[in-house]
């Protein structure tokens, strides 16, 4: 295949990347017309309308939401279950690092301040079932969820098969449904007489469940938005150009809409990749995934030097960064947008995407520039503590009291000054 190539020294560059990175992310007004009325009929008619769905979508059988319920557990060929034990671990002693505590302080006026942290009560889990199985998904939702202390996670997924609910076996979930789609999101924001209401949902899925969640944003809190996949990778030549190129693939497998940019000074190390590019594909089970994607959202862009390379590439903001040259640190300080960086030719966002231990939920549609991963602090409350001396009543009242009054805000005033010694 015959893969876009840019140059940031040519004609239009500015244009031609602005229109290849941009991505739609707002759903099309018939698919949002249809999420809404899923939304309404599950709010209205609860547990029916969520059965009426699954049989409809998920070609369920079941009479009842209870025959919905999958216990977890770790019936796995003993290879898998190893590896998900690792991986497990790993994310688990990162996410442990993330952990804040409550904290407070006083003043010497005996006025204490504070801020306390606590965990959500419960956590709704989204985890795909259609065109792939996704246990990495299950273990980096639920693992710092459970960190974070949340007292019950609720997984939904659309026939999840044995690994998946090994998965959640290992991470602790408390339960898990067999629903899917916009009707499961409905289920858990909402809550029926089967199924909790959830304080906050999590995890990816369709258009119809991140139109789903968007809709259901503030009645229940989510995530994220999540958009499709985005690698960026940024090469001085060091690296061999069939491990970039099997990088940009491993995005591009997702789905035809996932986005793999490679960004490098060298002209001949760019034309290495293609090379390799069209020598490995065939060889891909996806191939036809890759090629769509590729064609439809990828390019190799040349620039002029690496100083160029990091700055486009913060200017994109992408979902992975693979800093693949021979000094990643020194480059690294350049880079100020980015979901996750990876340093060297050896860590391969493979590597991320199941066992290095950061989250891989991580902000696309450019949202790095203001957005984080998903973590331990998603799964916490943080409430202000405010304890006001008899003593700091007196100078704060008339501070309160200036300031309300100048808001037109009597009461407030008034509600001041009354605990101010007269």
């Amino acid at each position: 295949m015959k893969l876009r190539r840019l140059s940031t020294a040519g004609k239009g560059f500015d244009a031609k990347l602005a229109a290849l990175t941009r991505y739609q992310g707002d759903a099309d007004p018939k698919l949002a017309r249809t999420v809404a009325r899923i939304l309404a009929d599950v709010r209205a008619r609860g547990d029916v309308a969520v059965l009426g769905y699954a049989k409809r979508f998920d070609k369920a059988t079941a009479r009842s939401i209870a025959e919905l319920d999958i216990q977890p557990r770790t019936d796995v060929p003993a290879a898998q279950l190893d590896a998900l034990r690792a991986a497990h671990a790993r994310i688990r002693a990162f996410h442990e690092r993330q952990a804040q505590g409550s904290w407070d302080y006083t003043e010497a006026d005996g006025t204490r301040l504070g801020q306390r942290i606590t965990p959500l009560e419960r956590v709704g889990i989204y985890v795909p079932g259609g065109k792939a199985a996704y246990p990495s998904t299950v273990l980096m939702n639920a693992v710092p969820a459970k960190v974070a202390g949340v007292r019950e996670i609720v997984m939904v997924s659309p026939n999840p098969n044995a690994v998946v609910l090994a998965a959640a076996a290992l991470a602790g979930v408390d339960r898990v449904i067999g629903i899917g789609g916009a009707q499961a999101v409905a289920a858990l924001a909402y809550g029926t007489r089967s199924i909790p209401r959830v304080d906050k949902i999590v995890g990816p899925g369709n258009a119809y469940v991140a139109e789903a969640k968007r809709q259901v944003f503030g009645g229940v809190g989510i995530d994220m938005i999540a958009g499709p996949s985005e690698i960026l990778i940024v090469s001085d030549g060091s690296a061999p150009a069939e491990w970039l190129a099997m990088d940009l693939f491993s995005q591009a497998e997702h789905d035809e809409d996932a986005q793999a940019l490679l960004l490098s000074p060298d002209g001949s190390h760019l034309n290495a990749v293609e090379a390799a590019i069209n020598r490995l594909l065939a060889e891909m089970p996806r191939k036809s995934v890759i090629a769509a994607s590729l064609k439809a959202r990828g390019a190799l862009i040349q620039t002029r030097d690496l100083a160029e390379a990091c700055a486009l590439a913060s200017r994109i903001a992408p979902e992975h960064l693979e800093l693949c040259v021979s000094q990643p640190e020194k480059w690294m300080p350049q880079i100020h947008n980015a979901g996750a960086i990876f340093l060297g030719a050896y860590s391969s966002e493979a590597i991320g995407d199941y066992c290095a231990g950061p989250n891989h939920v991580l902000p696309t549609f450019g949202s790095a520039r203001f957005s984080s991963p998903l973590g331990v602090y998603d799964f916490q409350k943080r409430t202000s503590i405010i304890a006001v001396s008899q003593a700091a009543a007196q100078s704060l009242g008339r501070v309160a009291a200036v300031l309300a009054d100048g808001e037109g805000l009597s009461a407030h005033a008034r509600a001041a000054r009354m605990r101010m010694d007269k």
